[in-house]
């Protein structure tokens, strides 16, 4: 039998002057980017979270800390295919992906298959096996105050090898 395993993830990026908006590896027109030290693409550091949580390998930050210059402006698309690589040593594939943005704007709609293409690129998986939906917070508190963006994302992993 397989050991299965589920993780989950969670990440916050503020609205910043001058930088591009990249979400799932996605340029997303807006007259925002996201703040960070890397690319700051919100949904994919959530689903890296997820990943790194679910083989209790630690957390994003652990692996790819905010103080270290070689992560600067990173494609966090590169981060996904590093944890996936760690996820190999530690015996684990990924099975699936479940993600979700939380943004009044920009509507996201229209750039969610190649998100889903691109994710799974970096993931090795098929379109099929990663969803991502984008909601609003219906106005409510900093995502709603059109402040940041927040991504959740849940994970499957497994081994063949029971353990």
């Amino acid at each position: 039998m397989d050991d299965i395993r589920v993780g989950t993830g969670y990440d916050v990026h503020a609205f910043a002057e001058g930088r591009p908006c990249v979400l799932g590896g996605v340029a997303i027109p807006h007259e925002r980017g996201l703040q960070g030290h890397s690319d700051a693409d919100v949904l994919s550091h959530a689903i890296g979270d997820a990943l790194l949580g679910a083989a209790a390998l630690g957390d994003i930050g652990k692996h790819f800390p905010d103080d270290d210059e070689q992560y600067r402006d990173i494609s966090s698309l590169v981060l996904l295919e590093r944890i996936v690589d760690a996820l190999g040593e530690s015996g684990y594939t990924v099975s699936n992906v479940d993600a979700t943005v939380v943004a009044e704007r920009p509507k996201l709609s229209s750039y969610v298959p190649l998100m889903r293409s691109r994710i799974g690129a970096a993931l090795g998986l098929p379109d099929d096996r990663v969803s991502v939906k984008a909601t609003t917070s219906e106005r409510l508190g900093f995502t709603g105050r059109e402040e940041g963006i927040a991504a959740h994302a849940v994970v499957l992993i497994r081994t063949a090898d029971g353990g």
